[in-house]
């Protein structure tokens, strides 16, 4: 039997990002179903009820004609354009259209081709944790401004003047995980005009457009023509697992942004695609879905608030619920995974969202149907009122 050569130890020298903590708790409630228990799931922003049917049958009959190649769907592009003229009364040349394996991957593009290494890109906090650890992967830096309960949970044009130190980008989330909050239309161009003033690159993630409670959200390309706006078919059109997002850029960095999609990504399923230009026709569908969302929302708001709950406040948008459990706990992944062993309903720890504050909260996402949250907190409040308080 032949000696192998002992393997040599190089060190990495790229930096260490924190895990996703929510990730676990998706595993424990894995393990939980596949021990045979009954697990509501509240944990991630997946929506339960499903891919709409429209974008199914495209899906289907897709698969059966297609021999699935890399593909960039020009009928799609030209869908999405004509969405920002009927939905924000914008007009957008769909050679500013490029389409995306999912938000994510428009992120890690947009701060790879766009920024360079040591670039500060501000982002409000608590947040969505992707943003601070891509850009740490990709050696930028992020700079969180506490935005808390006391203003809403909103990144307000004063906090971004007040942050020391130069800035290169500002990531803009409206409506916003895991809060919900939303800036009206006043509030965004005072973020815009700092923007301006400040030589600041403004990033708007729109991925839970079309999902709120009063009025619409401002689309950024309303207020400021050369923001990066980024979105995905994951939510309001049910297609989480399909991986499909796109972006919407100035012409200047179009060529650019492609040149690193294609040789970062190549191209989106093909199959996701066609489904996805499908489920712009399943309107019917898809608004039915926001309307349990909204029923959702006020049903766990009257529940967690007479469990002693603190700090809630009403999402005006998104299907999330930020929760302050403090006087219960300071160790929100702790408490979460208590909570999932204990009643089978998954929350995520707000360590994941905010890793300053974050121990004493934890998130509810309620993209599920009415009857399942009806279920969840049928078990969650009494949970949550027989825990001792600190």
């Amino acid at each position: 039997m032949k000696d192998h050569p002992p393997s040599i130890a190089v060190p990495f020298r790229g930096a260490d990002i924190t895990p996703f903590h929510t990730g676990r708790i998706a595993r424990q409630a894995a393990d939980l179903i596949r021990a045979g228990r009954t697990v509501i799931p509240m944990h991630f922003g997946q929506p339960t009820s499903g891919t709409p049917p429209r974008a199914l049958a495209a899906a289907a009959e897709t698969l059966a004609r297609d021999p699935i190649g890399y593909v960039e769907s020009r009928e799609l592009v030209v869908r999405l354009a004509r969405h920002y003229h009927d939905a924000y009364g914008l007009r957008i040349a769909p050679e500013r259209i490029l389409l995306t394996a999912g938000a994510s991957a428009g992120l890690v593009t947009t701060f790879a081709a766009l920024f360079n290494a040591g670039d500060r890109i501000a982002l409000a906090r608590p947040g969505y944790p992707a943003y601070r650890n891509a850009l740490k992967a990709l050696d930028r830096e992020a700079v969180e401004i506490d935005c808390g309960a006391e203003c809403g949970y909103r990144l307000s044009a004063e906090k971004l003047a007040a942050a020391p130190g130069p800035l290169h980008g500002v990531v803009v989330a409206s409506p916003a995980n895991p809060t919900g909050a939303m800036l009206d239309t006043a509030g965004f161009a005072a973020l815009a005009a700092v923007c301006r003033e400040r030589g600041i690159r403004l990033i708007s993630d729109e991925i839970y457009h079309g999902i709120t409670y009063g009025p619409r959200a401002t689309c950024a390309l309303e207020i400021e023509a050369d923001a990066i706006v980024i979105n995905s078919f994951s939510k309001l059109y049910r297609m989480p697992g399909w991986r499909l997002g796109w972006l919407v850029v100035p012409e200047a960095v179009a060529a650019r942004l492609s040149a690193y999609i294609m040789n970062l990504f190549l191209t989106p399923s093909t199959i996701a695609q066609a489904a996805a230009l499908a489920a712009f026709d399943d309107a019917e569908n898809l608004h039915a879905a926001v309307d349990g969302y909204r029923i959702n929302r006020d049903l766990l708001m009257r529940e967690l608030g007479a469990a002693g709950v603190r700090g809630l406040a009403a999402p005006d948008g998104a299907f999330y619920i930020y929760c302050d459990v403090s006087h219960l706990t300071d160790d929100s992944l702790g408490f979460c995974e208590r909570l999932l062993a204990e009643t089978g309903v998954s929350t995520a720890p707000g360590l994941d969202l905010d890793p300053v504050h974050g121990n004493g909260c934890i998130r509810f996402s309620f993209a599920l149907t009415p009857p399942e949250v009806e279920r969840a907190m049928a078990l969650v409040r009494p949970w949550l009122e027989r825990q001792p308080r600190r």
